[in-house]
């Protein structure tokens, strides 16, 4: 699987290409990105972790959470020497997808696979921080769509990919610390 993977990962646009392509809300995307100023750490701490590694994210260009989410994994992918980030369709990639479903039944996006240096996988992120998929599974079920949906972006606004990011690095600081072939 890692040679599919690796191929995979090569042929996918990086973030920059792939804000090229988005067809819904392209502005959003591209303003979002253009604003995103990365958490005070979140790049000294993900480059004090050793080797190389490769995240691939499964969103669509309509998803609001990758809207919020993928533009800050992107511009941090950026500056963290060591880590290389692509954006692949989830519709175009059914069995990646399905490998990687929220509570094993839904395909939630945005999903950030993360990858070692031989394109092994050593986990996966997603669709939101954990606090934010607690509250919108718990309390925000309880709300009008359109509620639930505002209050998902003020706590977007208000985190600013703070959560998201140390989530994703404790995820790879995990894979890191542990043994070989583990």
């Amino acid at each position: 699987m890692s040679n599919d993977i690796r191929t995979r990962f090569e042929a996918a646009p990086t973030f920059p290409e792939y804000l090229g392509i988005v067809e819904k809300n392209a502005e959003l995307w591209a303003g979002v990105y253009d604003r995103v100023r990365l958490p005070e750490g979140a790049v000294s701490r993900a480059e004090a972790i050793p080797g190389r590694w490769h995240l691939i994210a499964l969103s669509e260009d309509w998803c609001g959470d990758a809207v919020n989410l993928l533009p800050v994994v992107a511009k941090w992918a950026e500056a963290v020497e060591g880590v290389e980030f692509r954006v692949l369709g989830r519709d175009d990639n059914p069995e990646l997808m399905d490998a990687h479903l929220t509570n094993g039944t839904s395909r939630s996006i945005p999903i950030v696979i993360v990858y070692d240096e031989n394109f092994e996988e050593v986990g996966w992120w997603g669709p939101r921080p954990a606090e934010l998929q607690r509250w919108v599974l718990e309390e925000g079920l309880a709300m009008e769509k359109d509620d639930r949906y505002r209050e998902v972006r003020r706590w977007y606004a208000r985190d600013k990919g703070r959560t998201t990011l140390s989530e994703i690095v404790d995820l790879i600081e995990s894979a890191a610390a542990a043994p070989q072939g583990a």
